[in-house]
């Protein structure tokens, strides 16, 4: 090979190496440039999925800076379970749970749990799943008015033996063609219900402020 192509090859070689190197820069630049506004999006999405059930108005304090994650296996979830809390002048007015259940009909079925201090339900709501549409994706609050049903529930309202489908002996009413994806959602609701109850203490008293903790 003559030195004159040895000099092109290497020349070609240097253009597209500094090339590659100023395209990595300026997707870095545009990447730090625009992270804080996804952030920013990301943080109102969030808190507009957990205001459905508890308004706004309702508490006073940073709602996705008070947060515990907590192991997936308190809950049979499918993913560990983050929860929300919130409170209004440092007393306690809910905990919200991002829960998965894992067995839904077509897989994990995601979804929001609120709990309100006195042990009530503040409702139910799915936020992502791949159920059959036209019959498990009923379970979606913008399908079917099923899922509102969960609102001001308990432990006592129904009794313990009540949480299941009917189909099972409990008074949840099912989905013609589809008994699963219910089933799913009403389990993992009576199990995050059963778990705040047992940690009440820990999410529920004014001291209950740190951030990350792990009851």
């Amino acid at each position: 090979m003559s030195d004159k192509r040895l000099k092109d090859i290497l020349q070609s070689g240097a253009f597209l190496a500094g090339f590659a190197l100023l395209g990595a820069l300026a997707l870095a630049f545009f990447h730090d440039l625009t992270l804080p506004k996804v952030e920013a999006n990301e943080r109102a999405s969030t808190l507009k999925q957990l205001n459905v059930l508890v308004p706004a108005s309702s508490y006073n304090n940073d709602l996705l800076a008070n947060t515990l994650t907590l192991p997936a296996a308190n809950f049979g979830s499918a993913e560990d379970v983050v929860v929300y809390r919130a409170s209004k002048q440092g007393v306690p007015v809910a905990a919200l749970f991002i829960v998965t259940a894992p067995d839904g009909y077509s897989g994990k079925i995601r979804m929001v749990v609120g709990i309100k201090a006195d042990q009530t339900l503040a409702g139910v709501r799915v936020l992502s799943h791949k159920e059959t549409p036209g019959l498990g994706d009923k379970v979606d609050a913008e399908k079917n008015s099923w899922i509102l049903g969960f609102a001001n529930k308990s432990l006592q309202n129904p009794t313990p033996a009540g949480w299941a489908v009917r189909k099972d002996g409990g008074e949840f009413d099912q989905f013609t063609g589809a008994t699963i994806t219910p089933r799913a959602v009403v389990k993992a609701v009576k199990r995050t219900l059963e778990w705040s109850q047992q940690h009440f203490a820990s999410l529920f008293t004014p001291h209950a402020t740190s951030q990350g903790a792990q009851p």
